[in-house]
């Protein structure tokens, strides 16, 4: 979808864009040869400039150059050609304020391997391996997750952020991350009804109790985020597209669930839930 853009480029907003597509210009290649288009040798020599520039931005895997020129609401347009590079991210913490609580676990998925991360036990490689990724997906992450991430470790995330909260609200989806997944049809069978409050009463447990039942339950929780991330990301880009010219041709097939590494204790579910709900 990246090479069918053009709203990135200076002066051309969504209405022109949609002028641009429909008078033939709906992809870069277009401008090789530009005989039919009827733009005005001004307007031709502006877009022809910016998507040189663009191309050798994408060659160089200069993410930033597009996140830094889209609204967060059009991030979804770059998805295709990044997703090589992405991983999904999601971190469970003690509370909401990064200056008194801490995390507890993180979770990362690119859409091959998982990978997670426990306070008191390997939360310190987090940043090192979150360092090879060029793009991150969240929901809610510009908000939550990252300004945490950046206050515990005192570091700085500057990869490509797409924030799915500002992209599934565009099309009509609330409710917070478990709000959108019903809403999508995604089922979490198990952790059905545990949210982020659920999530520090068992990291509390945990700790009271040092229970790796109850520490795996809450992994579970915090892998399925990211699991689900990815299909939401998918479900997203497609339902944008329907919005474009190119819902045909440039639609991805929801991704296969990977094999997760643990499931949630129902015991230890419904104990924790009859103590405290």
């Amino acid at each position: 979808m990246l090479n069918n853009t053009f709203h990135h480029i200076p002066g051309i907003g969504l209405k022109t864009e949609q002028q641009l597509w429909d008078a033939g210009l709906d992809h870069w290649d277009r401008l090789n040869n530009p005989t039919g288009l009827n733009l005005s040798p001004r307007r031709l020599e502006t877009l022809t400039r910016h998507v040189d520039q663009s191309r050798q931005e994408m060659e160089r895997g200069n993410y930033s150059y597009f996140s830094e020129r889209l609204p967060p609401a059009y991030h979804w347009r770059f998805f295709p050609e990044f997703r090589h590079s992405m991983v999904y991210l999601d971190i469970e913490t003690t509370g909401l304020e990064p200056s008194y609580e801490s995390i507890t676990t993180i979770a990362l998925y690119d859409g091959i391997t998982i990978r997670y991360y426990v306070k008191g036990e390997n939360l310190d490689r987090f940043p090192e391996e979150i360092s090879q990724y060029k793009a991150i997906v969240t929901y809610n992450g510009k908000c939550f997750d990252v300004p945490f991430i950046e206050h515990e470790f005192g570091i700085r995330l500057d990869q490509v952020h797409i924030d799915l909260r500002y992209i599934l609200k565009s099309l009509g989806f609330r409710g917070g991350l478990k709000g959108c997944e019903r809403m999508l049809g995604l089922d979490r069978g198990d952790l059905d009804g545990v949210d982020g409050y659920f999530a520090i009463l068992l990291w509390n447990d945990y700790m009271r109790n040092k229970d790796r039942r109850v520490l795996e339950t809450l992994l579970a929780y915090n892998i399925e985020d990211v699991v689900n991330l990815e299909t939401l990301m998918v479900k997203a880009y497609n339902l944008k597209l329907g919005q474009t010219p190119f819902a045909k041709t440039h639609a991805i097939c929801l991704p296969q669930r990977p094999e997760l590494p643990f499931s949630a204790d129902t015991a230890t579910v419904e104990r924790i839930r009859g103590s405290w709900y």
